[in-house]
């Protein structure tokens, strides 16, 4: 699967609502665009090459966003994939499964939540918002977030889109209640 580009988009919020963000916001997504050896316009039964090449992608790409983060820890991730319209939405999912969400993990120094995605096919200068949620424990309302991205030239009809999301904390202001990290993670790890 060759790699034609990659994208690292970064958004950081220091204020909202008029209150400051503290500590700032960071969000991080990184972009692999890759081409789709099944955009042939026939039914593919078997898609494991994509799941045996996805994380060596997952790799490349999740290194890359922890290297965009910084110093700041990872809370929160995400993953996703577009497919460009000669390709099917499950071309994908396939790029999306346990190996790969097992690279992401790797990444950022591990996590024990199930890693919450999203995957359409869509046209270059498609958009799609990528779920973020605690990596430890998936039900910390606080960290229920998504990040907007928008492709400007992909993918291409035999393309993919695969990305991955990052953040270094839940919400600003997080204020509808829910369980906590300490409920669920307590303060010495997971419960």
């Amino acid at each position: 699967m060759d790699i034609r580009k990659y994208f690292t988009l970064i958004e950081q919020t220091h204020s909202e609502a008029g209150r400051a963000v503290q500590p700032p916001l960071r969000k991080v997504a990184v972009v692999a665009i890759v081409g789709n050896p099944y955009a042939t316009g026939t039914f593919t039964e078997d898609l494991s090459a994509a799941i045996d090449y996805s994380p060596v992608i997952a790799k490349t790409i999740a290194d890359m966003g922890v290297s965009a983060m910084g110093d700041l820890k990872i809370e929160s991730y995400g993953k996703g994939a577009i497919v460009g319209v000669g390709g099917e939405q499950e071309h994908g999912v396939a790029m999306l499964t346990t190996v790969y969400g097992n690279a992401l993990r790797e990444a950022v120094g591990g996590g024990a939540a199930w890693i919450s995605s999203a995957t359409k096919r869509a046209a270059p200068g498609a958009s799609i918002d990528i779920p973020l949620a605690h990596k430890d424990a998936l039900y910390v309302r606080s960290h229920y977030d998504a990040m907007s991205i928008t492709l400007p030239d992909a993918p291409l009809a035999d393309e993919i889109a695969v990305i991955c999301c990052f953040a270094n904390r839940g919400r600003p202001h997080h204020r509808v209640g829910g369980p906590s990290t300490a409920d669920i993670i307590g303060k010495d790890g997971l419960r």
